[in-house]
């Protein structure tokens, strides 16, 4: 799809006219630009991880070694591996738009009692600074309605995961 000569002209005046016109043509498609690929449930997971690490405002070492042991103990992978699937991660998300993408993945792959371990590992990324931020909390709330975990059961996987960490 070509964009019209007229929508380029404000994007001279406004700088945030133009980033809405590239996500619009790797949105749809278009011409020129590469599409959104659509992530594995590993490169989803990875992704809502990191999302959970960056909920708070701060993406530190801690969460992203926290992030590769996950990945690496949840699919069997060595560290450059975790590693590896993290960045992919990390890169799915920062061309995303929302999680809806990720998480209809994750549904799709992970069966529903199953889910709850997705929640856990979400948990212990929250975790690793020690400390469960108001926004960390609003993710996870959010997260448990789309992957259709009850707000009980992901109390309860927190419960486990602090103790597990020995955070009271």
């Amino acid at each position: 799809m070509q964009v019209p000569a007229i929508w380029l002209a404000p994007a001279r005046a406004c700088p945030y006219i133009r980033p809405m016109i590239n996500l619009f043509q790797r949105l749809t498609g278009a011409k020129g630009s590469a599409p959104l690929a659509q992530a594995d449930e590993r490169t989803a997971l990875a992704a809502l991880l990191v999302e959970a690490a960056q909920a708070d405002g701060s993406y530190d070492a801690a969460e992203s070694a926290r992030i590769g042991r996950i990945l690496a103990t949840r699919y069997g992978l060595s560290d450059t591996e975790a590693a590896a699937l993290r960045g992919a991660g990390e890169a799915a998300l920062a061309e995303a738009i929302d999680l809806v993408r990720f998480t209809r993945v994750v549904k799709k792959a992970v069966p529903h009692a199953e889910r709850i371990g997705v929640i856990e590992a979400v948990w212990e990324v929250i975790y690793a600074d020690g400390v469960r931020e108001m926004h960390e909390s609003a993710l996870i709330r959010k997260l448990c309605g789309l992957l259709h975990v009850a707000d009980r059961d992901a109390g309860l996987a927190r419960q486990r995961v602090a103790a597990r960490l020995g955070i009271k």
